[in-house]
């Protein structure tokens, strides 16, 4: 496993440095991978989507323990160098996708995609952060085929995704999350995990597939429609759905036109929408 001093030289040697306008905070933890690994529980011949591999860190404890590994990577120079070393290593296992990893905030890349072939596979990463919101919506709601999600990010972003109905943090995401996955918290991780340190605090979190209902479409239009209702999460209900139905509906079981979207849990809030007809709204 890379160490500091290897990354370092890895960088130096090319005339790199981290980014911060792309997020690049290398996980140096090996205690923390390979505790990332063993809970994602893929092993010889799954196959991984990685994104924002870095110098490989992470990458490089996949391969050794058999991936297969799709990797996407944003930057051009780190792109070069995980071709130069993982791909000359690991030639029949190791897939590199120089570029963004989303075609948009709604599905991968058609590259990423193509790559998985529509097979199982499952993310383990340590994200960027401005990447880790709309990865993760678009794999839950858009990819069926990506059976658990095993990440590293800010501690917001986690706080978020297992947030409970009335709770400050509770919003679209937990709302999605909480209805197509089971959230759970691996562990907390301090800045000096990471080089260079950054300025918050991150965790790794397991969001683990639940065989819901539906399809991508339908969960797209949750986290569509979740999205509309949470911007006016103070507000009446009644007034909101009104607005989206075009005119009255029948108020599913536990919901009432004065709550607040907030105050309902995700499976109420599911029935909600889906007895909203044509609800539309922007992308989660």
């Amino acid at each position: 496993m890379q160490t500091l001093t290897q990354i370092k030289i890895m960088l130096e040697e090319r005339g790199l440095s981290p980014k911060k306008s792309l997020g690049q905070n290398f996980l140096i933890d090996h205690n923390l991978i390979a505790r990332l690994v063993d809970v994602s529980g893929v092993g010889p011949g799954d196959l991984v989507l990685e994104v924002g591999p870095g110098t490989g860190a992470l990458t490089t404890e996949l391969l050794d323990r058999g991936c297969r590994v799709v990797a996407c990577e944003l930057d051009t120079a780190l792109s070069q160098l995980l071709r130069d070393t993982l791909g000359q290593s690991y030639p029949d296992r190791f897939t590199l996708i120089e570029g963004d990893c989303l075609a948009s905030k709604r599905a991968l890349s058609r590259d990423a995609a193509d790559e998985l072939g529509g097979r199982p596979f499952r993310l383990v990463a340590n994200l960027p952060y401005h990447a880790a919101t709309p990865l993760m919506l678009a794999l839950l709601t858009r990819h069926p085929e990506c059976a658990g999600q095993f990440v590293t990010i800010q501690r917001e972003v986690g706080e978020r995704l297992s947030a409970a109905p009335g709770t400050k943090a509770y919003g679209s995401i937990s709302v999605v999350a909480q209805h197509l996955g089971e959230v759970k918290h691996i562990a907390n991780l301090p800045p000096e995990c990471f080089w260079p340190r950054p300025e918050v605090t991150s965790v790794m979190i397991a969001l683990t597939r639940r065989d819901a209902p539906g399809g991508p479409e339908q969960w797209a239009r949750l986290a569509d429609t979740c999205q509309t209702l949470f911007a006016s999460r103070r507000k009446q209900l009644g007034s909101v759905v009104r607005r989206l139905a075009g005119g009255a509906i029948d108020w599913p079981q536990g919901v009432e036109p004065s709550a607040r979207v907030e105050s309902l849990t995700p499976e109420r809030i599911n029935a909600l929408i889906d007895a909203i007809p044509h609800s539309t709204g922007d992308s989660a």
